[in-house]
């Protein structure tokens, strides 16, 4: 299977990360002596399940480095137009390609265990999109500092995670409406408000269940959606603030020590 990886994105001088990149790419703010996406590119080339590597927004340097071949798409300006960049150059190689992973850049605490779990997760059913989520009690357990803000649902408490599924060709069908969901990805009211006023409600009552949310999901966007619930924290323990940037410096150090 393919994996793409989003790379791009600078942040503005408005942003909490600004300080520390200082107009420079965020996928290569240094985390226990490499830039952090080359952890995930690690993580992801030391599967056999994986075939090649889609970066895009970064081309390869003396300091990325990969053990498979590379593809590199140059940064489309934002997030949905990288992602179907992304996609559009798995089927350039392999225009029969069922299934891809779509991964951050900002989660370098991934494992190659974790990317193989999700691959094998996947390749049991036939979606259109896979999003992932973290339960509140797994990633408190293991980042108890890590100040993730959740969304209360029926079932429990959850955040978003950084690792989807994807099938290449439905990302390249034009759906005003799933660009947007993508843009929001962020803020589940946000999202809630997009799907139905009656899910924003719902929502904001805590009767809605992952399984519920999947369904309607699904039915308005016109897609085969599924939430794949990960026991693995590290695929949504992202960097979006300096606190967690440290905490990640951190562990990752720690990991090289242990």
């Amino acid at each position: 299977m393919d994996v793409i990886i989003t790379a791009g994105g600078i942040p503005r001088p408005d942003e909490p990360l600004y300080p520390v990149t200082q107009g420079g790419p965020k996928a290569m703010l240094e985390i226990a002596g490499k830039p952090m996406i080359q952890w995930i590119i690690e993580a992801a080339v030391a599967s056999p399940l994986v075939d090649r590597i889609v970066l895009v927004g970064l081309p390869l340097n003396d300091r990325i480095r990969s053990d498979k071949p590379v593809d590199c798409v140059d940064d489309q300006g934002e997030m949905v137009a990288n992602i179907q960049a992304g996609a559009r150059e798995v089927l350039r190689v392999n225009p029969a390609a069922r299934q891809a992973i779509l991964l951050s850049s900002d989660i370098p605490a991934i494992t190659t265990g974790m990317v193989e779990w999700f691959i094998r997760t996947i390749q049991d059913t036939d979606h259109d999109l896979y999003y992932t989520v973290i339960p509140k009690a797994v990633m408190e357990t293991r980042y108890p500092n890590s100040r993730r803000s959740y969304t209360r649902m029926k079932d429990g408490e959850y955040c978003g995670g950084d690792v989807i599924g994807l099938r290449p060709q439905v990302m390249l069908q034009s759906s005003p409406l799933s660009v947007k969901l993508t843009a929001a990805r962020k803020s589940s009211l946000h999202q809630a408000a997009l799907l139905g006023f009656d899910t924003l409600i719902l929502l904001l009552l805590h009767q809605v269940s992952l399984q519920q949310a999947e369904k309607i999901a699904s039915k308005r966007l016109g897609i085969r959606g599924k939430v794949i619930v990960s026991p693995y924290a590290e695929v949504g323990m992202d960097v979006d603030k300096p606190h967690q940037l440290d905490l990640l410096r951190a562990d990752l150090a720690g990991r090289i020590t242990s």
